[in-house]
């Protein structure tokens, strides 16, 4: 939406200084390259001769006033550019000014986008729309959100091999010494975190398997696993509800209790009726679980711009959040506005979740469905070539991890090999680490993993 009221926050003082002091002294382009683009200009004049010289820069690393001047001759909308230019070289007394003018042309660029995204959330909400009201908010919050970022905030980018290294090394002896911190987010189960040392902030992790294999109930059992620790997840179930997830933590921690002895407590018993004893039994797990910091969304048909509005909105009530499980990619809800293939589709919402777990600072599992070309081959281990028809998955993931049971496609061979119950943990991708496989044993009835083969830290 574009301003049009004499009020619109800008500075054309700062714009002439600053366009000024760069044509006369074009080596202080340098330092301004990477904290001004052409649209913090407010004036078409000001941001058509700054879109010239950062058109000039990136061509040859430097400009010059017969270059600026040339290209302001041919344009035709621009009258007299040798006078333009004058008054420009003219208009500031010391080149000390260059950084307080451009100071205050991001201030008032900045003041403008919240004008403009307020305007923009007036008109949402005014006109009638048959947008749902959840997708209006998650617009509101977007746009705002949007207006609120810096995209020039170059100067922390780039970083000294000194600074680089100093954390590094502090990495190291935090692990010599065995410090948690050293590591990423540990999921509790010893063959996967030796693999991984740990879940790291800012990856996307896509658990990928065909159906049956025990996605969802793994990714819960981590959950509880990192909650139990004090440490905030959230879950974004877009097909569960969330009695459903609740009854799946509750079963799972039943199965803890039976091995230490205590009465034990089925899927069926508990969907029907519990004696007195199990009753209790029942009761001390609730209150064990009470206490878990777990967030729960079970929102069918979220887009991926709601998942990241209410993500955010998380993040800000929990600024310690350790970990989100989104499940699964397949049921999110595209954008209605596109003409894309659900390929390309896909592979927009994974880049966007990667976006998201790094702008929020934590790991991010996202579960998906692999296609159906794994049922087709006698070797029904999944490979990296099973996600290839759901978008950039690959490309995105910082680590792709598979699972498989023999038992489920080969009973009887399964029974040979003693692999019942067995589920093959495949890391197919690690940026940051090894790839490879561990097993977990599978207990189905309580939808429970156990780590039989610890062979991690």
């Amino acid at each position: 939406m574009s301003l049009t009221s004499e009020a619109v926050p800008m500075n054309r003082d700062a714009e002439r200084q600053t366009l000024g002091i760069l044509i006369k002294h074009p080596h202080k382009v340098d330092d301004v390259i990477d904290k001004l683009n052409p649209k913090h200009f407010y004036d078409p004049m000001h941001r058509k001769i700054y879109e010239i010289i950062v058109d000039q820069y990136n061509r040859r690393g430097r400009i010059s006033y017969t270059q600026v001047y040339n290209r302001l001759r041919r344009d035709e909308h621009i009258e007299a550019p040798a006078e333009v230019l004058i008054n420009l070289t003219e208009s500031f007394s010391a080149i000390s000014e260059l950084e307080p003018s451009v100071d205050i042309i991001r201030e008032k660029e900045g003041a403008r986008r919240l004008l403009e995204a307020a305007r923009a959330i007036e008109d949402l909400a005014l006109h009638e729309s048959d947008e749902e009201l959840r997708s209006m908010q998650a617009q509101a919050q977007e746009l705002i959100f949007s207006a609120t970022q810096n995209d020039t905030d170059g100067e922390e980018d780039a970083k000294s091999l000194l600074d680089v290294l100093n954390k590094c090394y502090v990495n190291l002896v935090e692990r010599r010494q065995g410090l948690d911190e050293a590591y990423g987010l540990s999921v509790r189960f010893p063959s996967i975190d030796g693999m991984t040392t740990g879940l790291k902030r800012k990856d996307l992790i896509i658990l990928a398997a065909r159906p049956s294999m025990g996605k969802t109930a793994i990714a819960m059992n981590m959950v509880v696993n990192v909650a139990k620790r004090r440490v905030p997840v959230l879950i974004f179930s877009l097909e569960m509800d969330d009695e459903q997830i609740g009854d799946r933590i509750v079963l799972s921690e039943f199965f803890t209790h039976k091995q230490d002895g205590s009465f034990e407590i089925t899927s069926n018993e508990y969907q029907t009726k519990l004696s007195d004893e199990q009753f209790a039994q029942a009761q001390q797990v609730f209150n064990e679980l009470y206490h878990l910091p777990i967030t729960i969304v079970d929102r069918r048909g979220l887009s991926c711009a709601e998942i990241r509005a209410k993500a955010r909105k998380i993040k800000t009530e929990k600024p310690d959040l350790g970990l989100i499980v989104v499940d699964y990619l397949q049921l999110i809800k595209p954008p209605s506005y596109t003409n894309k293939s659900w390929s390309l589709q896909v592979g927009e919402i994974v880049r966007e979740l990667r976006d998201l777990a790094g702008e929020l600072d934590v790991p991010i599992i996202l579960v998906s469905q692999l296609n159906r070309g794994v049922e087709s081959r006698e070797n029904k281990r999944p490979m990296m070539s099973d996600l290839r028809d759901s978008g950039n998955i690959e490309e995105f993931a910082d680590m792709v991890v598979f699972l498989y049971r023999e038992d489920y496609y080969y009973p009887e061979l399964a029974q040979q090999n003693g692999t019942e119950g067995l589920v093959e943990v495949i890391f197919a991708k690690q940026r940051k680490g090894p790839t490879g496989t561990v097993q977990l044993r599978f207990i189905k009835e309580y939808t429970r993993f156990i780590d039989e083969f610890p062979g991690g830290r």
